[in-house]
């Protein structure tokens, strides 16, 4: 008999070198950070980067407001940012809401998560808080970000949204199936971008006057309430307005009815992290609220529509890589992905000059020696040095804003299997969502929205991929399960049911 592999094509880089490690980035131990080495991971997202021009390859719709953000808690104890140096201090800010999956012309009632980007023009620079209006996500490695993205575009050969490829990939994936409840269920068409929450979603640091490191999640919550559509009133106001979330924003600020949310975070410390029963930095779970409560820091409250759309919002580029003296990262995959991509994306999409376009510019003094580029705008350094140290300028590194060293606990580097024991429990937080965050509506919601979704699936695959799926919903909750399976008219032993 013909060997089956030899029948098949072995994947390869662009260069045509054979890889195996296509799912797993190399990392400094099982929960370490990324090694820049990892070529694989650099080459799937800076190709990824580049496969839209000019519009943005995801978070293509959105639209922007000008706002301001207002200490009114002490968190001193946690971060020596300036920003929370005092009770009362405020600060400009920017915001973007988006969908995610959609292009430019597409409407702002899909269903999708929804973008929730700040920009917070600090006096120690610009700090970009990007996040969405979940807690979690579908994946937990950057490696995975562009394939999951592909499902959510459209089919290379029909170009048409294809639910056979994104439930194809999440039956693959159930990693995924924490983030699929919450877009399936009635949060996934919010009425609009001003009643919902937002949140960091990533697991980041704070370093205090001390330098002692504790992580963090923010959370944005709305003073508006959270309000969503149903699935039905979803569908009807895509006829209706495709562009009501927007208008939404707009007219209301217009109106002088100027939305507010309250910025909270969660503190776990490094010892906390370690004995922590989940991975804290898996961006598919979350740190439960009775054990690690919400701390409140202060108030954003948008109150100016900018002035140019193209100008503010079009050019506006957000990247979690942008952060302040205080602020920091974490293992968190998933985030060290995004301190890679996010820049270049948008070096790619708008050059690398991105941060002299004035929405992008930090209001404070910027120094630096590079030079040169596409469309430079600012004098280009005039005659001063483009190199450091030198005899001529005054520019010096302050020592005051060093970073403490970091504490790794491991010193393996291997490409860790992202699910391995101890990392592939995909079904207790989305049991908790089913079970304790939705009430009886919204569960019967939730399984209508997954049967109506489920029943796009096609091809000689359908069975398979619909087997496998309700396999993840079962294990999550045997009534989701049932729910669906019925739903779809999928006949399941109460017998088997009994003993699982």
């Amino acid at each position: 008999m013909e060997n089956n592999k030899e029948r098949k094509r072995k994947l390869t880089s662009a260069s045509g070198k054979p890889y195996f490690e296509n799912e797993d980035s190399q990392t400094v131990g099982p929960r370490g950070p990324i090694l820049l080495q990892d070529f694989i991971l650099h080459e799937k997202m800076a190709h990824f980067n580049r496969e839209r021009i000019p519009e943005r390859v995801v978070h293509a719709k959105g639209t922007g407001a000008y706002g301001t953000f207002t200490v009114t808690n002490d968190i001193t104890a946690y971060t020596k940012a300036k920003l929370f140096s005092k009770v009362g201090n405020q600060c400009r800010l920017l915001i973007r809401f988006s969908t995610v999956g959609g292009e430019k012309g597409s409407a702002d009632s899909e269903r999708d998560p929804r973008g929730f980007a700040v920009k917070f023009y600090t006096e120690d620079g610009n700090w970009d808080l990007v996040g969405n209006n979940t807690p979690v996500f579908f994946v937990k490695d950057p490696k995975k970000f562009s394939d999951f993205i592909h499902t959510q575009k459209r089919d290379p050969r029909t170009n048409l949204k294809s639910p056979t490829m994104m439930w194809d990939f999440w039956s693959l994936n159930p990693e995924s199936l924490h983030q699929v409840l919450i877009l399936m269920s009635d949060r996934g068409t919010p009425f609009s971008y001003r009643h919902m929450h937002g949140f960091g979603s990533h697991t980041f640091s704070m370093i205090n006057a001390d330098n002692k490191l504790v992580y963090v999640k923010f959370h944005f919550k709305t003073q508006q309430g959270i309000q969503n559509f149903s699935a039905q009133e979803a569908d009807n106001m895509r006829t209706v307005d495709m562009d009501q979330a927007q208008r939404d924003l707009v007219e209301a600020i217009d109106r002088k009815e100027f939305p507010k949310w309250d910025l909270k975070i969660q503190v776990m410390t490094p010892e906390e992290a370690q004995q922590f029963r989940f991975n804290p930095f898996d961006l598919t779970k979350i740190w439960p609220h009775a054990e690690f409560p919400l701390i409140d820091v202060g108030t954003m409250e948008l109150n100016e529509i900018p002035s140019n759309y193209f100008a503010e919002v079009e050019q506006s580029a957000f990247a979690p890589a942008h952060v302040v003296d205080g602020i920091s990262y974490s293992p968190d995959k998933m985030l060290q992905g995004r301190l890679l991509s996010y820049p270049d994306a948008h070096r790619y999409r708008l050059g690398v000059n991105y941060e002299q376009i004035p929405v992008n510019k930090c209001p404070y003094l910027v120094n630096n020696y590079e030079r040169d580029g596409l469309m430079r705008v600012d004098g280009n350094g005039g005659s001063s040095p483009n190199y450091f140290p030198n005899s001529f300028d005054d520019i010096y590194a302050d020592e005051n804003y060093k970073q403490p060293a970091e504490h790794l606990h491991a010193a393996v580097a291997d490409w860790y299997d992202r699910n391995a024991p101890g990392e592939d429990d995909h079904y207790t937080q989305p049991g908790w969502l089913y079970t304790k965050a939705l009430n009886e509506q919204d569960r019967k919601n939730l399984v209508a929205n997954i049967v109506s979704a489920m029943s796009g699936i096609s091809g000689p695959k359908r069975e398979l991929i619909i087997n496998r799926q309700l396999c993840h919903f079962f294990r999550a909750n045997v009534e989701l399960g049932m729910g669906v399976a019925a739903g779809l008219g999928v006949q399941i032993d109460p017998k088997l049911m009994q003993s699982h």
